[in-house]
């Protein structure tokens, strides 16, 4: 039997991680937020209120090393408990969670090697909720394995404008398959298509002057997927307004 149809035979977490067990990275997690995860909301990708951009509260601030200058926000990441290692203990066997990347874990240089979040260590500082999926709160850190998946979504691509009449600045969210924003660009109704550059995190911005003109933007996800998004600002938007189709969106 090949692998291809090992993995869709695989019926509990404990078969597919032996299967997969190439494609498992190891690292550490922590949790910050509180109980109900209010205090992930905002962060280093600029999607702000988590719920309105997709997201929600299963989210995660990566380290420097996985955040990798914000290309990785969106990315979703699936996360067991590895209770192999030091501090397995803790784990709640059997179980895992997909995360959405919504911020930034800083280094720490207070603390040994910018302490867990400090360059080389791939660490995820989870919501509350979701690492009380996979762990006892009570650890305050446990060891995990990680891999890289496909994100689900509902609803469409989201793009939420800022800047000023000479410069436009969009945050580019909820994106389905890979997640995250390889390349964007932007077309006015008086212009052709803008090659955009990121700013930071999950914004992309235009040295445009755009106001008073419908807009439609471009995406090339990081899974190489293009998408063009027609139409999708009427010519009357306003700084702080968010638009979106509520049906394209990204499958790899």
């Amino acid at each position: 039997m090949d692998m291809a149809k090992s993995l869709i035979l695989c019926t509990a977490l404990a078969a597919c991680l032996t299967l997969a067990a190439a494609g498992w990275s190891q690292g550490t997690a922590t949790f910050y937020g509180g109980p109900d995860g209010s205090d992930t909301m905002g962060g280093a990708c600029g999607y702000d209120n988590l719920y309105n951009a997709g997201y929600g509260v299963l989210n995660a601030a990566l380290s420097q090393t996985l955040f990798n200058d914000g290309a990785s926000c969106g990315q979703c990441y699936l996360i067991t408990c590895d209770g192999s290692r030091q501090g397995g203990q803790y784990c709640k066997p059997g179980t895992s969670i997909t995360v959405s990347a919504t911020n930034l874990c800083p280094p720490n240089y207070a603390l040994p090697n910018g302490g867990w979040c400090g360059p080389g260590r791939p660490h995820f500082d989870m919501s509350q909720p979701a690492f009380e999926n996979i762990g006892i709160a009570q650890a305050g850190i446990i060891p995990v394995q990680y891999q890289r998946v496909q994100c689900k979504r509902s609803g469409g691509v989201r793009f939420s404008i800022a800047g000023s009449n000479y410069f436009l600045l969009v945050n580019i969210q909820n994106l389905g398959g890979s997640g995250s924003v390889g390349a964007a660009w932007v077309k006015g109704e008086k212009t052709g298509w803008i090659q955009m550059s990121r700013n930071w995190g999950a914004n992309w911005q235009a040295l445009a002057g755009l106001v008073n003109q419908g807009l439609s933007f471009a995406v090339t996800s990081t899974g190489g997927q293009y998408i063009q998004f027609l139409n999708v600002a009427p010519g009357w938007w306003q700084f702080g307004q968010t638009f979106t189709n509520n049906y394209q969106n990204f499958a790899y």
